[in-house]
């Protein structure tokens, strides 16, 4: 049997994280410059059931088994066992690469899991529709974020813009006019499940100012949307500078972030802000073409340790 093979790339939110969690809109793209890949080989001198890991950016090289069972990897393989009803796995080598950073926004985790899934059911003849293979990565991303909104594992699977309610249809977003994003990475790891939590923690003790504060995104949200489908993509900088703020304004802004969303104002961009959990990870901003590679050189002079320089575009188009 010849070796079976799934990418999924990264993503990045536009509008409206950390609101997204308790039901508010948000609008995120899948970023196609970096990708996660899963490969399944049969291994016939095996016994039926062995299931060999391999990770090699994480230093991973083990029999499935001796992962633990909240280990990311075992519950999404656990998840296809269980989905699909099997009894036993055909012995095989599953072997993992990631070129999206880690704890930095960009969703490495979800993209490994929607890789791994689909290269494993189409090894066992079994391909899932975007549906279900989110619905398996969902389970997973609980193990990564405790209580995620379910907006990367959607955004990843499906591969295209998607305006996003947690708990209701997905609804892919038109894209009126392709416009460019630079993200500029703060090499700080912070993992999601750190950010939402404290969030968390501020509307236990505050509920009122903190769901103002989710209100307020949400109305962004809702005006970048109308702005993304219509073409008109020079609104979207004054709404991404401004919902900067409310994310300052809930705690989940750093100084470094901070010092890369003011560089790329500096250089000309028509807005930025912090994409992700944030105290770390990504920012992104808006820019007209001729000026993306300029401030993306801001952005690694003002401390960015990497740049993507991305194009949000309708689903489809290359």
């Amino acid at each position: 049997m010849p070796a079976i093979s799934a990418s999924a790339p990264g993503k990045i939110i536009l509008f409206g994280e950390h609101a997204v969690v308790y039901g508010r809109p948000a609008i995120a793209a899948p970023v196609t410059q970096v990708k996660a890949r899963a490969m399944v080989t049969a291994n016939p001198m095996a016994s039926p059931g062995y299931v060999r890991i391999q990770a090699p950016n994480i230093g991973l090289d083990t029999d499935v088994n001796d992962l633990p069972a909240n280990h990311p990897l075992a519950i999404a393989i656990a998840e296809v066992v269980r989905f699909l009803e099997i009894h036993r796995l055909p012995a095989c080598t599953i072997r993992i690469t990631s070129s999206i950073p880690v704890a930095a926004g960009l969703g490495s985790g979800a993209a490994v899991s929607v890789a791994l899934i689909r290269a494993l059911t189409a090894f066992l003849g079994k391909p899932l529709d975007d549906e279900s293979v989110s619905s398996l990565a969902f389970q997973v991303e609980k193990t990564y974020h405790g209580t995620p909104s379910g907006i990367d594992n959607t955004v990843i699977t499906y591969g295209g813009p998607i305006y996003f309610v947690r708990g209701k249809p997905v609804v892919r977003l038109p894209v009126g006019e392709p416009f460019i994003v630079v993200i500029g990475d703060t090499g700080v790891s912070c993992p999601t499940s750190v950010t939402v939590g404290d969030v968390a923690q501020a509307r236990r003790a505050d509920p009122e100012a903190i769901d103002q504060e989710f209100d307020q995104i949400a109305r962004i949200t809702e005006a970048a949307r109308q702005a993304i489908e219509r073409g008109e993509t020079e609104q979207l900088g004054p709404l991404m500078m401004t919902n900067h703020q409310h994310l300052q304004k809930l705690g989940v802004s750093s100084p470094e972030l901070d010092r890369l969303v003011e560089a790329a104002g500096q250089m000309g961009a028509l807005g930025a802000k912090l994409s992700g959990g944030g105290r770390g990870g990504n920012m992104i901003a808006l820019v007209e073409p001729d000026r993306a590679q300029a401030i993306a050189e801001a952005l690694t002079m003002a401390g960015a340790v990497r740049t993507i320089i991305t194009e949000i575009k309708p689903q489809g188009r290359r």
